[in-house]
Order: C-alpha cells, then sequence, then structure tokens
C-alpha cells in the first residue's frame, strides 16, 4: 500500500501544474487514460527520473560549479601578496578592458585611455630590481601575462613590448646611465617602447642574417634598414633596433626615439590577428642615431637573445592566459546554451570537448610553472624557454579550436569572444621563434647535434 501510495504521490507532483485548458487541448491530441496508465506501471525510480528531466534535469535549480580553468589550484601556492596582485591584475583585465576589447579589436584602433590606467598597476618590469621595478618573481610576472591573456592577448602582447622586449633590452644591455634615463619613466609607462628585430625578408635567420646595418662615424652612428611587425611602432617613444654593424658584421642594440631624423614607421593594416596590437614597418634612412643611445652591453646577437629568452617563456604564459580564456568562455556558453530541452554542458560529446580542452590548460599551467621556478632560481636555458613556447601555442591551437567547435555557429562571432581567441592564437604560434625554429632549439640539446642551416 506504502508503494501505491508513492506511486500516486509522485503522479500528483507531475501533474499538479499542469493548466487544465492545456490539458483539454492535451486530450485530443493524446489518449490521456492509456499516458496515466503508462504512468501507474513505472516504478519509482523510473518515476523520479521522469520528473527530473521533466524539471529541466536537474529536479529544481541547481547550483553550478564555479567557472575556473585553475583545476589543479596552482595559484594556491602564491603568497598573499603576489595573489593579491594577481587579482588586482584580473579586475583590471576584467572591468577596464573586457567591456571596450571586442569594439578596439574589431576596428584594428588602440584603446590608449587604458594606458595611464595600466600604469597604476605598477607592474612593468616587474622583475627587475631598481628603477623603480618591483623585483618580484618570474612567477609573479608569468601569471600576470596569464591573467592578461586570458581576457584579451593583444593587450598582453602590448605589455609584453613595454616591460618585456623594450625595457628587457635596455636593462640586459644597457649601461648604468642608460638604464637611470630610461627605465624609471618606462616603468611608470609615461614612455612607451618597441622592439625591433624582424625585417621584411629576416624572421627566423635574424642569430646571423641581419640587413639593418650601422656605421658609426665618430659619436654618431648611421642606421639604415627595414624592420617588419614591429608592435607598438606607431606611438612608441623609444624604439629597441637591431642592426649589423658593419665593420665587425656584429649585431648591436640602439635606442631610436620617435623624432630622430630618418625613421619613420607605418602601420601594417589588414592583419586577421591581435588586431589592437600596433604593428609597424620601420624604415631608417640615413637615421642618425648618437653613440650614447647605442646599448653599451650589446655586442653580438648573443647578447640580444638572452633577451629573447627571458621573453619567450612569458609568451608561453601569455598562451596559456589566452587557452584559458577560450575555454571558460566556452564553459560558460555551454551551460547557457539550450537545445534538445537541455544546456548542451549535458551532453556527452561537448563535455568530451571541454575536458580535453581542460586537459591541456591544466598541462601548460603545470608547465610554465616549473618554467618559472628554474627562471627564479637562475637556471632557465634556452631550450626550457622554446620547449613551453613550442607545447603552449601548439596545445593552445587545440584548445581554442575546441571552444570555437562547441560554440557552434556563435563561435565565429566577436560578442562570444572565442573568434577573437580564435584568431590571435595564431599569431602566438608564430610570433618571439616559430614552432619549427624552436623545435630545433629544443633538438639541438637533446641530441647534441644542430640541425639549423
Amino acid at each position: 500500500m506504502a508503494g501505491l501510495f508513492d506511486k500516486a504521490k509522485n503522479i500528483y507532483q507531475l501533474l499538479k501544474n499542469v493548466d487544465f485548458n492545456q490539458l483539454e487541448a492535451l486530450s485530443k491530441k493524446v489518449d490521456l487514460p492509456k499516458v496515466m496508465d503508462q504512468f501507474s506501471r513505472l516504478d519509482e525510480r523510473q518515476l523520479q527520473g521522469l520528473m527530473k528531466m521533466m524539471s529541466g534535469g536537474t529536479g529544481g535549480k541547481k547550483e553550478l560549479p564555479p567557472i575556473n580553468g585553475d583545476f589543479y589550484e596552482l595559484s594556491g601556492s602564491l603568497s598573499a601578496e603576489d595573489r593579491a596582485l594577481q587579482l588586482k591584475v584580473r579586475q583590471f583585465m576584467e572591468t577596464e578592458v573586457k567591456p571596450i576589447v571586442n569594439r578596439y579589436w574589431n576596428r584594428a584602433e588602440f584603446p590608449f585611455e587604458l594606458i595611464p590606467k595600466m600604469a597604476e598597476l605598477n607592474i612593468c618590469g616587474l622583475t627587475f630590481e631598481g628603477y623603480g621595478c618591483a623585483n618580484r618573481s618570474f612567477l609573479m610576472e608569468g601569471i600576470i601575462a596569464t591573467e592578461m591573456g586570458r581576457i584579451d592577448a593583444s593587450i598582453a602582447t602590448f605589455f609584453g613590448v613595454q616591460s618585456g622586449l623594450a625595457m628587457g633590452s635596455i636593462y640586459i644591455c644597457g649601461s648604468e646611465e642608460q638604464k637611470q634615463k630610461w627605465l624609471p619613466p618606462m616603468q611608470q609607462m609615461k614612455l612607451i617602447g618597441s622592439f625591433g628585430l624582424t625585417e621584411p625578408e629576416v624572421g627566423s635567420a635574424a642569430a646571423g642574417g641581419l640587413t639593418t646595418t650601422a656605421k658609426r662615424h665618430g659619436d654618431t652612428w648611421i642606421l639604415n634598414g627595414q624592420k617588419k611587425w614591429i608592435g607598438n611602432a606607431t606611438f612608441a617613444d623609444v624604439n629597441i633596433i637591431w642592426a649589423r654593424d658593419v665593420d665587425d658584421n656584429q649585431v648591436k642594440g640602439f635606442i631610436v626615439e620617435k623624432q630622430n631624423l630618418g625613421f619613420s614607421a607605418k602601420k601594417i593594416e589588414d592583419k586577421m590577428a591581435l588586431r589592437i596590437v600596433q604593428n609597424a614597418i620601420i624604415t631608417l634612412k640615413d637615421c642618425e642615431v648618437s653613440e650614447a643611445n647605442r646599448l653599451q652591453n650589446c655586442n653580438s646577437f648573443k647578447d640580444t637573445a638572452k633577451v629573447l629568452q627571458m621573453t619567450r617563456a612569458g609568451v608561453a604564459w601569455m598562451a596559456v592566459g589566452c587557452a584559458r580564456g577560450a575555454y571558460e568562455s566556452a564553459l560558460k556558453y555551454t551551460r547557457e546554451r539550450v537545445q534538445f530541452g537541455k544546456p548542451i554542458a549535458s551532453f556527452q560529446l561537448i563535455q568530451n570537448h571541454l575536458v580535453e580542452m581542460l586537459s591541456n590548460v591544466t598541462a601548460m599551467q603545470t608547465l610554465v610553472f616549473q618554467l618559472s621556478k628554474l627562471q627564479d632560481e637562475g637556471k632557465l636555458t634556452d631550450e626550457h624557454a622554446s620547449l613551453a613556447k613550442v607545447f603552449c601555442t601548439m596545445r593552445t591551437r587545440d584548445v581554442v579550436s575546441r571552444a570555437r567547435e562547441v560554440m557552434g555557429g556563435n563561435g565565429i562571432l566577436l560578442d562570444y569572444d572565442v573568434a577573437r581567441f580564435v584568431a590571435d592564437a595564431e599569431a602566438i604560434y608564430s610570433y618571439e621563434g616559430t614552432k619549427e625554429i624552436n623545435s630545433l632549439i629544443v633538438g639541438r640539446a637533446i641530441t647534441g647535434f644542430s640541425a639549423f642551416v
């Protein structure tokens, strides 16, 4: 009798909210007595399942777990001070950048109003000692790159050029006088920098093939040549230019100011990726640079490579951010997008994609955490940085592709963010050393043979 009572109660629960006008209309389409007879034949488990399905699959409103790409809680290992800085940068990206980023990305324009707000974070030159810099860990620098990349890779790239490549060139290769003059205003973002290494016909072969030349005449150097893909160069105050000294055939670095005669920068148009970044072709035509603006501690490409090694690790972290942003956007979308009467996140194939995305993101995160640990211990090598760059940018491409896939047609719309992550991942995959070149660096380290031409 008790079982019959429970069954009747469950049937009542199913029908108690039925509108009788709807019930009358339904009776014209189905045999209601037969339906009720079938209900009466269901056991307790089947009735509970039917009730769950009819209430949206959960038996009521269910509190979903938080969306968090840090699945292994690696941020939990940070000190309270570092965690506070991470959350400070995250808030800046969420409140200041995210609301405007798609508009600027679509127009291929830079949001200059963000520069003074970013300066207030006091994070430029984070790992440098002195000159107004914070002297924090490389781990913290990487986490900041990820927090920026998680919202927008263009802003992360702008910051990486300013804080890493431009300031880093002066910090590593400059004299003490040059550091005192240039680093404090760059740290405060009162001066913006660019980094000019790549050329129209010279990318991967920069170590031995720069066509931009430098010729010394007394205390003046004359620079001639072109640079391509130079981020920030359309508006930078300070441009780090790498050129081949025609007298000793060695690469040297120069601080070229935007007002220098013979210097010009033209914006590269019609990019499909990192559209906020103002990449330029720099032309140097008998550009005069004083000996005081030659980086005094750069005597060959090996010195340039020290800067690239440091910043290549940051690119790996940025790739993690791009992947994490795509994953979290896709997860949010699949929990809200309803098809066949249920959120698509409840379907097996969608969950498989989400888990594969999270697996990649988590593997990348654990790799770069160890990478920065090596860097903080002074053990980072070229091959360490290159392996991270290869792996993280490859996995990022896979993550953003799956994110776009689970979002269907909406995945190609800027409104949902993932389309921007898909495009920007292609640029991250190629810059600061292609996959092939970085693979050869690692290959040389593990085999003992150099496969470079």
